[in-house]
């Protein structure tokens, strides 16, 4: 018999991956062609070329020993010490090798700090909608997660709901931006009043709150906007960061946490992830791509992809009668439901062929979450189905 924590796991197992299945199913039925699958947030752009060039000249010119053997749980030293410099020359900053721990993706990285921090009972905040998984990372560690509302009209982050949510429990809060799955870009204003709501809240406790920056779009930003360094607005902030969609590498889980010298208890801190991320069963991040990703740290992935994608699915949902939230980041729109029960037009959509996810798997109903990171032919070929779901709930009358 599994365990009772493991049963509501799989009660409540993703509803992206459920869709995502469903999609290949459909597959089979309808052929590829005819399927609009919008379900998983999985790059349909190719890693850049520089990733695969750097792969194959460490495998012929590196000692395969140190390639493909173990090192520091925190991850080789020069690879950190690349990552550090890199960092530094974009945000002024001044890490070092400690400040960094590579790690087994974002989801490994926050996984790895929740098992540092959390006691059974600790609260752990997110902003409404969030990343469903959130819950489990949580629950993981026997924590409680505390979903607390945006502003209704831009989804930005609400300060003052915020403020009513924190209790003396609180230990961490987490901030998504660009967000999964709104697309939206949290501005710096709106962190800086995050920021000096966590440090009024401190003081008032007596307690530390980390705030932990999922970072996993920061690099998918359109129309130059600006996408803020959250440790320069906070001091307790921890940024979790992956690979997977700045390089197009989601299957090689690849990733780092950010651990600043300013944060409290910094040593306990950092000697409790190198812990968290061996007893957790990492040991240590895939090490060829740790050195692979460490000599592409200028290498980017095709936003203008991406954005001509953006672009032309807003602007026929537009025209359609549809109503959204702009995405300024990410590749997520975040389309709001002609029905109160989303999950009917989450199977109207279906029978269309098109596969997107209810807003209830993000904490927030009413709404669907339609992934952009497709082939333009996905999109382009979704289009006329789009339309004539507008016709049949009465839109753009």
């Amino acid at each position: 018999m599994i365990s009772e924590k493991m049963k509501t796991y799989v009660a409540g197992s993703s509803a992206i991956r459920a869709m995502f299945e469903e999609g290949k199913k459909m597959a089979a039925i309808y052929g590829a062609d005819h399927v609009y699958d919008f379900s998983l947030g999985n790059p349909n752009v190719p890693a850049p070329a520089e990733v695969k060039a750097a792969i194959i000249d460490i495998l012929e010119k590196e000692d395969p020993v140190l390639v493909h053997g173990y090192m520091n749980n925190s991850g080789y030293e020069d690879v950190r010490g690349a990552i550090a410099a890199h960092l530094n020359s974009l945000y002024g900053t001044a890490y070092g090798v400690a400040n960094i721990l590579m790690t087994v993706g974002a989801a490994g990285g926050m996984n790895v700090f929740f098992k540092t921090i959390l006691n059974p009972g600790d609260e752990v905040i997110t902003f409404t909608p969030y990343f469903g998984e959130y819950r489990s990372y949580t629950a993981n560690f026997d924590g409680k997660l505390v979903a607390v509302p945006v502003d209704a009209d831009t989804f930005q982050p609400d300060p003052e709901a915020l403020a009513a949510a924190i209790t003396e429990r609180t230990k961490i809060v987490i901030v998504n931006s660009p967000n999964n799955p709104t697309g939206v870009v949290y501005t710096r204003d709106k962190l800086a009043a995050v920021a000096e709501v966590l440090e009024k809240k401190q003081a008032e406790l007596g307690t530390t709150i980390y705030l932990f920056s999922d970072e996993p779009y920061r690099e998918i930003a359109y129309d130059g906007i600006e996408v803020p360094w959250i440790p320069s607005l906070y001091r307790n902030t921890i940024v979790g960061y992956s690979y997977s969609k700045s390089l197009s590498l989601p299957g090689e889980r690849i990733g780092y946490l950010v651990l600043p010298s300013e944060i409290d208890d910094f040593a306990d801190v950092t000697a409790g992830a190198n812990v968290a991320n061996r007893i957790l069963g990492f040991v240590n991040a895939p090490s060829l791509m740790q050195r692979a990703t460490a000599r592409c740290l200028d290498a980017q992935t095709d936003v203008a992809f991406y954005d001509g994608n953006r672009k032309l699915l807003t602007e026929t949902l537009r025209e359609a009668g549809f109503t959204f939230v702009n995405p300024d980041g990410a590749f997520y729109l975040w389309l709001k439901s002609p029905v109160e029960d989303e999950k009917a037009f989450v199977a109207a959509a279906k029978a269309k062929q098109i596969l997107f996810v209810q807003g209830s798997s993000f904490g927030c109903g009413g709404w669907v979450r339609i992934a952009y990171c497709v082939s333009r032919a996905t999109v382009e070929n979704a289009l006329p189905g789009f339309k004539e779901l507008a016709v049949e709930y009465g839109l753009g009358r």
